[in-house]
């Protein structure tokens, strides 16, 4: 768990370095195609889990809704 809540707390430091070398003058170009993919791929995948997030919260609903009917 601790490591998880480390893992966490990096996050905002690693898009910041990916961030940097995007728009970074000096970077190679495909260094910075690199860089822009990673933020691309990370930010559908956090979609993704979010969406399946709030469609797992209904149904968790609608079970629950269900079983009070009962």
């Amino acid at each position: 768990a601790q490591s998880i809540a480390r893992l966490q707390q990096a996050t905002s430091a690693a898009v910041s370095t990916l961030l940097k070398v995007m728009v970074d003058a000096t970077t190679p170009p495909s260094t910075k195609v690199r860089a822009a993919d990673t933020v691309l791929n990370h930010s559908v995948k956090a979609m993704e889990i979010e969406d399946i997030q709030v469609r797992l919260a209904e149904l968790e609903g609608a079970v629950a809704n269900g079983q009070n009917r009962r």
